[in-house]
């Protein structure tokens, strides 16, 4: 079961407005990315359903931050699904993101009261997506859509929370850009937890550049 409720895993994506996402094969590796970003900060992760086995690796790494690292909250990505869902809820997931609007993952998610979070690329999908209780909205693929329909989207739904997943840096003109336009939080991946980061085994730079990207969303915020 899911350690954290999906009221706190929203109140922390609000909080700290900033979800790191990271796959990788290798559990020891992800045991050192996890607490790197944890060390830096983070309180969030996700961990994107990619690879053959990739429930198993997260299995293992939920499992390490229950023991290790308490206040990390581990969700899934890349779900397309019900069916994996269900997987990943059955291993603790603490929130469940997916690429699509899916009414089936909807439902098996508030069945468990686990948050999800859709990927959605209109006003109708995004107004379908509350309907069926989503609370944070992943815009995707956030480079496409930009800013500016965030802004567009909330002048007319002030109350529609936003994350997207895309197209976001860890530097200060790429953050403010989002939250100027009134994002709730930022879903970074690649540019934040760098190929070449995981094969040179930074984890020093990966904590400094995570603890630098959480100042800036702090700075932006007041």
């Amino acid at each position: 079961m899911a350690r954290f409720t999906r009221i706190q895993v929203a109140q922390k994506m609000a909080e700290t407005g900033m979800v790191p996402l990271f796959y990788h094969a290798d559990v020891e590796l992800g045991k050192k990315v996890l607490t790197a970003c944890y060390r830096g900060g983070a309180r969030l992760l996700e961990f994107t359903n990619r690879g053959e086995y990739a429930h198993e690796v997260f299995s293992e790494l939920n499992k390490f931050c229950a023991r290790e690292l308490p206040e990390m909250i581990m969700g899934v990505g890349s779900v397309t699904d019900a069916g994996t869902a269900g997987l990943y809820m059955q291993l603790g997931a603490n929130f469940v993101v997916t690429p699509v609007l899916r009414e089936d993952i909807a439902l098996v998610c508030n069945r468990r009261k686990v948050l999800w979070s859709p990927g959605c690329g209109s006003l109708t999908e995004i107004c379908r997506a509350e309907e069926l209780g989503c609370e944070i909205v992943k815009l995707f693929p956030g480079g496409v859509y930009g800013p500016g329909f965030v802004k567009d989207i909330r002048g007319p739904q002030p109350w529609t929370s936003i994350m997207p997943t895309g197209g976001v840096s860890p530097t200060r003109e790429s953050m403010k850009s989002w939250f100027d336009a009134g994002v709730t939080c930022v879903g970074m991946g690649s540019k934040l937890i760098s190929s070449d980061l995981l094969k040179s085994q930074d984890f020093e730079t990966l904590e400094t550049r995570v603890r630098e990207a959480l100042d800036i969303v702090r700075e932006l915020r007041g």
